[in-house]
Parts: structure tokens; C-alpha cells; sequence
């Protein structure tokens, strides 16, 4: 009977010993992990503030100030190249404005390829048909997506543009649809706009030797260095292709966008 107690109690102890050693080891992989992790503080860059900050009186104006001519783009179809990771108001803002001008505007981006699962990466289910928007670098939201790049033709559309932000430009420059159907285009002669960081996807299909354009300033000698003639202006327009800078070029963008369309 002693003996029985006695093993009971060495199964206690061992049982905590156990316990401890397990605690010791969590602590000891939280310590590693708060390493190997950033703090969470996040800096917000909200529409409104954007719209209020000092200098930026004529982009506020743009977005409201009633448009005159709710017809001047009916019947033009537009598709927005766009994947996880764009800014959201260089796709929303000449979005809302296309749409106030009566064209028809599709989302169209990559197929859903969710990262391998040694990535470690944990994806919402909306992510197999909406892509993810950003303020500067901080993800703030989602966009449904209309059709995906494998689905379109040069054909069906009259222009295409393509929004920035950090991550999109190269979402899109590794995706063969999309590479394939910017070269198609091109071609076509029809309308091919990129704003901020976007004009780098257009230097992965090899259509800016000797045009003239613009871009965000970070990407300026890339653009360069794929033949392009650079300028640090808010828009250039160069045959079928308009370029700009920045967010708060979306204004001047939007309209030269609107100017090459209503010419044709």
C-alpha cells in the first residue's frame, strides 16, 4: 500500500515538474517570438484626413464638387488591374469618378493563389474574391472583385488603369495574365493609365522605351532604367499612356484620363 502512495505521489511530482518545464518553455518561445515580432502601434492616414490636409484643397474640391456631366464617359468600359495591397484611393477615388461619368468600371485582378502553407500566413475566406486595400502601408480593407485577369479581353474593354500602393505594382508584375493582357493592350493602341508605383508593372511588360511618364518618386530610376523619359510632374500623357505620382495627384489623373477618352 506505501508503495502505491508513494508511486502516486512521484506521478504528482513528476506531473508538475512537467508542468513547469512546459511553462518554462512557453515563456522561453514568447520571448523568442516577441523578438522576432514588431510593435503594434499604427499610424491611420483616413480619407477624410487626406482630403482635409493644408495643401490639399483642389483634391477635396474634385471629390465634391458635383460632376456636370453625369454622361460624358456612357458607354465606355473600363477594368482596373489591381491586386492585394493597392491604395485605396488611387483605385476608389477615379473609380467613384469614372462611375459619376457614367462608364462602366470592373475590378479585375490575379486568380486567388493563397501563399503556401509553410508561410505561415493566415488569409480571411473573402480573399479568394476580394483584394485588400492599403493607407500608405497599413491594410484598412477589402474591394469585391469583378472578374479575374484570365477572364478578360483586349476587346471588351476601352481602357484599363492601374491603381499603386506599395505592394500591388508587385503582385501584378508576377502574374502572367496580367503581363500578358497590359503587352495586348498596348498594342491595341487604347488607353493604358498607372498611377504611383503602378507604372513599374508596365516596366515588367516592356512597353516604356522612349515614352515619356512619371511615377512615384522611389521608382523614378526604375522607370529610367526600362527606357522611360521621367519627369516629376503631377501627370504625363504620352500617346496611350498617362502616368502620375502620387494620391494627391489622383485629381489631375482622373481628369487626363477622362480628357484622352472623351477625345476619341
Amino acid at each position: 500500500m506505501k508503495k502505491s502512495i508513494l508511486s502516486l505521489g512521484s506521478l504528482v511530482l513528476l506531473f508538475f515538474a512537467g508542468q513547469s518545464r512546459a511553462q518554462q518553455n512557453t515563456a522561453n518561445e514568447l520571448e523568442v517570438i516577441n523578438q522576432l515580432s514588431s510593435h503594434a502601434a499604427v499610424s491611420s492616414m483616413p480619407v477624410s484626413q487626406l482630403l482635409n490636409a493644408p495643401g490639399n484643397e483642389a483634391l477635396k474640391a474634385f471629390f465634391f464638387t458635383p460632376v456636370k456631366n453625369k454622361a460624358a464617359l456612357k458607354g465606355k468600359k473600363m477594368a482596373v488591374l489591381a491586386a492585394d495591397g493597392f491604395e485605396e484611393i488611387e483605385l476608389l477615388g477615379p473609380v467613384w469618378y469614372f462611375r459619376q461619368l457614367g462608364a462602366q468600371v470592373d475590378i479585375v485582378a490575379p486568380k486567388f493563389n493563397p501563399a503556401p502553407a509553410r508561410y505561415g500566413l493566415s488569409t480571411p475566406d473573402m480573399a479568394k474574391n476580394h483584394i485588400m486595400a492599403i493607407q500608405y502601408l497599413n491594410p484598412v480593407g477589402w474591394v469585391k472583385v469583378d472578374r479575374t485577369a484570365d477572364q478578360i479581353k483586349v476587346e471588351e474593354y476601352d481602357a484599363i488603369f492601374i491603381p499603386g500602393g506599395a505592394w500591388n505594382p508587385d503582385n501584378l508584375r508576377y502574374d502572367k495574365d496580367i503581363i500578358r493582357y497590359i503587352q495586348e493592350f498596348n498594342k491595341s493602341g487604347k488607353l493604358i493609365a498607372a498611377i504611383c508605383h503602378a507604372p513599374v508593372v508596365l516596366a515588367s511588360a516592356d512597353i516604356l522605351r522612349g515614352r515619356k511618364l512619371t511615377g512615384y518618386w522611389n521608382i523614378q530610376t526604375d522607370l529610367t532604367n526600362a527606357g522611360g523619359i521621367v519627369t516629376d510632374v503631377p501627370v504625363v500623357t504620352d500617346g496611350n499612356i498617362i502616368t502620375s505620382r502620387h494620391p494627391i495627384d489622383v485629381a489631375d489623373f482622373s481628369k487626363a484620363v477622362e480628357s484622352w477618352l472623351t477625345k476619341k
